[in-house]
């Protein structure tokens, strides 16, 4: 390609897709051809910019303009006013939130500016369906640098020394698991990639490979090196079709470039990747479970000892890393030990990709580094909360985390700190939650999920998250007791001791965060039937104010249930014992007269 080509990047991750970014590329390639500068003209998919909640975004390279929220109708005007008169379409520029200044570079952004990208260096630069691009931005380098530069020990060395930790929730470091099971004897080994991300809200390995799929190659290949493996499983759920597309084209290119397979780059290693699919069980991003599910059976996790690294896939060594944590190892190849160390904090190296979603301004997908607090995350980068509301707390882990609240905001983020407050790194997932959330009925929603979820092989896991949703379901449904405050404390405390995996061991989080952080809350369900953020229906009244109801009868009209009586143009009544509180005659009144109790 000539150097002078203008490139117009378009975003083809799964959101913008659904946003219709596929329409997006083929109006302005259409544009393009019609204005006659196709010769001049390059638009290409993407992977994920990121600002997800500006999506879908179209960029022009080389003079990174930026533009948000593109829809299909506006190809036609961003080709006739930028790649043909070079003049930038302000209207689809960024506008600052408090400035109200409209900003083209996407680096003066805050929601970029606090970021640093290595996980996600490729994503949204380059198109993931095409293995030259990822060479041209050094792609593959590494693996040829391990081959024919590098013995393996040397490779796990320099892992050991970055500081390296597993992006997949459990923290361990990289290198010393690839050391263990390098030194492992045997005949056949075996390096899987778990892709099965399950968070609600999480949407971090989907989002690598879908825009980035060689990292991953790449760095499979160099584990398999390390480690003495010459096959590599990539498990990851079938729900997720753009990424599964995308590593498809990326392993048949592999191999057609003789990147995968035999004889790799002629020093007589070989290594080759199939893909496993996942039916979309959360427990199977336990690795015991992981690997279970790819041998055919129930995926259900192993007492461990022993450790895949020992005893895994089919019996042999195994070396299980997450999506994440390969897409790290590349550059800690290419730019060395102390380079990724630089970054982060004493114990927690490099940075962490996140999911930042719930009431946030600036929804998306965001890669920090180790030691920012949730403060500059959520308010910063997050851009504050949406309608101005008041910051209540923030969930982090997921199902497996703790939810987060204003004396935890400065707190640096890394793997100890988030565990000395009561949550957890997990694989990355965080949602922010405003002064309209309960945090009983948000405790609740993760246990559901979890029982959903639970396969069911140990007691602790399959009867007592039933019964700590049960007492949820009670307190919520405002017939819960102080007794049944002590029961959920302790029931928690026993499931989170005795479960056999991390799925059990860490699903009362939720429940103890929040009734160590809003005890008032729990307090107000129980002692008062009152939940004061609204959300429990079964604790709520709908009240009509005598003094403001003109007796329109509007109210009565919407009524589903004929739960509201009263004459015309007289003060009307609601009946407590029939509303089922969907909130149609609030949403109705043009008079404010019915309000929540």
């Amino acid at each position: 390609m000539a150097k002078d080509k203008i490139q117009v990047l378009v975003c083809s991750g799964t959101g913008c897709r659904a946003s219709k970014s596929d329409e997006i590329v083929k109006n302005i390639s259409q544009a393009v051809i019609e204005n006659d500068i196709d010769k001049d003209v390059q638009v290409i998919r993407t992977g994920c910019f990121g600002f997800c909640e500006k999506g879908p975004i179209v960029k022009m390279v080389p003079d990174n303009t930026f533009y948000v929220q593109v829809s299909p109708d506006d190809a036609e005007e961003l080709v006739a006013e930028h790649l043909v008169k070079g003049r930038k379409v302000e209207r689809l520029l960024y506008e600052n939130p408090e400035t109200k200044e409209r900003i083209s570079d996407s680096k003066h952004m805050d929601f970029y500016k606090k970021q640093i990208r290595i996980a996600l260096r490729n994503c949204g630069f380059i198109n993931p369906e095409n293995i030259e691009e990822y060479i041209a931005k050094d792609g593959y380098m590494a693996l040829g640098k391990v081959l024919t530069e590098l013995t393996p020990e040397k490779t796990i060395g320099l892992l050991i020394k970055s500081g390296l930790r597993g992006r997949g929730g459990g923290g361990f470091p990289t290198g010393l698991k690839w050391e263990l099971t390098r030194k492992v004897k045997a005949e056949q080994k075996y390096v899987v990639c778990n892709a099965d991300e399950g968070d609600p809200g999480a949407f971090m390995d989907r989002s690598i490979l879908e825009g980035d799929p060689h990292s991953v190659l790449e760095a499979m290949a160099i584990n398999g090196y390390c480690t003495g493996a010459d096959r590599g499983l990539i498990y990851i759920r079938a729900e997720y079709p753009l990424a599964i597309e995308r590593l498809k084209i990326a392993i048949n290119q592999a191999r057609e470039y003789g990147l995968l397979g035999e004889n790799i780059m002629g020093t007589g290693f070989n290594f080759d990747i199939e893909i496993r699919y996942g039916a979309g069980a959360f427990v199977c991003g336990e690795e015991t479970a992981l690997i279970h599910s790819m041998e055919g059976l129930r995926g259900e996790p192993g007492v461990k000892p022993p450790f895949p690294s020992e005893k895994g896939y089919k019996e042999k060594p195994t070396n299980v890393n997450n999506v994440e944590t390969y897409a790290n190892i590349p550059p800690i190849i290419l730019k060395g030990a102390d380079w990724f160390a630089s970054i982060g904090t004493e114990k927690s190296k490099g940075t962490k990709v996140f999911a930042l979603a719930g009431k946030v301004n600036n929804v998306g997908l965001i890669e920090v580094p180790m030691g920012i607090t949730l403060r500059e995350v959520i308010f910063d980068i997050g851009g504050g909360i949406k309608d101005g509301k008041k910051f209540k707390a923030v969930q982090t882990g997921g199902p497996s985390g703790g939810c987060l609240t204003e004396k935890h905001l400065d707190i640096p983020i890394d793997y100890d700190n988030l565990i000395a407050a009561g949550s957890m790194m997990g694989s990355g997932g965080m949602i922010v939650m405003d002064e309209s959330d309960c945090m009983v009925s948000m405790a609740k929603f993760y246990l559901d999920f979890t029982v959903e979820e639970s396969c069911g092989k140990c007691a602790p896991c399959r009867i007592g998250n039933k019964r700590l949703y049960e007492l949820l379901d009670k307190i919520t449904e405002g017939k819960g007791t102080e007794e049944d405050l002590f029961k959920l404390r302790n029931l928690a405390n026993v499931v989170k001791d005795t479960s056999l995996c991390g799925l059990g061991q860490t699903s009362p989080n939720p429940v103890l965060s929040t009734m160590d952080n809003f005890p008032e809350e729990y307090e107000a369900h129980v002692k008062d039937s009152k939940c004061h953020a609204g959300q429990c229906t079964a604790l709520m009244q709908y009240i009509i104010k005598e003094d403001a109801c003109t007796g329109c009868t509007l109210c009565v009209r919407v009524c589903p249930v004929d739960a509201i009586s009263g004459e015309r143009k007289m003060a009307h009544f609601i009946n407590q014992d029939i509303c089922i509180k969907c909130g149609a005659c609030m949403e109705k009144c043009k008079f404010d007269a019915i309000y929540i109790a």
